[in-house]
């Protein structure tokens, strides 16, 4: 994996807010283009540069406003009565957001090798600060891998909002229920019966009770996952689970447990970005996207989401 940075001490508590000092190269407007994305995205809002969402750690739940302001400071403001108050429990806040939206990545590297690669020259040009947002919770990671499997993006994300509105809590403030994703411990005592008004295949049903159950025995876990260094290893442990393949790994690796050389070959829509960048009219050869990769090496992971935005 890429370096990180340690800047878990670049915040401050004023008032009431959380405010956190960002890396020169981030820009909000990039980041918000991205997880506005799709309208039917359900855990979490993004409104006049705002993003309201719920954070959930350990027994904490915490309703949160998020902005950047003209200084590139992230303003964590918190909504309701559910506000941490000691100061451990702030800075696992801190360190959610942080990984959310990976913040303490040097992405110099990477920068100086997109801009020497006809490939990715023009996408970190225009997506400048753009940074692979996270999924940090391993269980959510992993059902919406399972659910996007040879799917399209729309249909996905229908999917996962009504995943969530059936099994999910929810918090409601100014009028609006703001969503937690459901718990693998409720999901382990489930039965595909139970998921049969979701309109995903028995086989996805199954799936993803099964990942519910290995979590709840605590064969699963994020911590174990996040203690195998090498990709091979971490991507043999996932695709042992039944129902997880080789893309469905490389997304969670890439997403949750940050592996930036994590490599979803198999992506239709790394597919169709390069097809779009180099005017070709069939699909890239699995040798041509091994080809392309060592060029990105240990860079993958972002190579491929700057190359997906390039298609939203």
């Amino acid at each position: 994996m890429a370096d990180i940075k340690n800047t878990n001490d670049c915040w401050q508590k004023l008032n009431n807010d959380i405010v956190m000092e960002l890396p020169v190269d981030f820009n909000i407007k990039a980041n918000l283009a991205y997880l506005e994305r799709n309208k039917k995205e359900c855990m979490f809002e993004v409104k006049n540069e705002i993003i309201t969402r719920v954070i959930v750690l350990r027994e904490m739940r915490a309703l949160v406003q998020i902005q950047v302001n003209e200084r590139n400071q992230m303003i964590v403001k918190f909504l309701g009565d559910l506000k941490p108050h000691k100061q451990t429990e702030l800075a696992e806040v801190v360190r959610y957001i942080r990984e959310w939206f990976d913040l303490d990545r040097d992405l110099a590297p990477f920068y100086a090798m997109a801009n020497t690669d006809p490939l990715l020259k023009e996408p970190v040009q225009e997506f400048y600060g753009l940074r692979v947002i996270g999924v940090p919770d391993l269980f959510e990671a992993l059902c919406w891998g399972v659910l996007g499997q040879q799917i399209n993006l729309a249909f996905a994300y229908t999917l996962k909002r009504q995943f969530v509105e059936k099994f999910g809590d929810s918090i409601e403030w100014n009028g609006r229920n703001y969503w937690i994703f459901p718990t693998y411990e409720q999901i382990a005592q489930l039965t595909p019966a139970d998921l049969a008004d979701i309109k995903m295949t028995l086989k996805k049903s199954e799936y993803i009770i099964g990942i519910a159950q290995l979590m709840a025995n605590g064969e699963l876990t994020k911590e174990k996952l996040s203690r195998i260094e090498n990709l091979k290893e971490a991507e043999k442990s996932l695709t042992n689970i039944r129902g997880i393949g080789p893309w469905t790994a490389n997304y969670v690796l890439m997403r949750c447990l940050r592996f930036t050389s994590a490599y979803p070959i198999d992506d239709v829509g790394l597919h169709n970005a390069i097809k779009h960048l180099t005017g070709s009219e069939k699909k890239p050869s699995k040798e041509e996207l091994l080809k392309l990769s060592l060029k990105w090496a240990n860079w993958q992971a972002y190579a491929t989401f700057y190359l997906w935005r390039v298609l939203y």
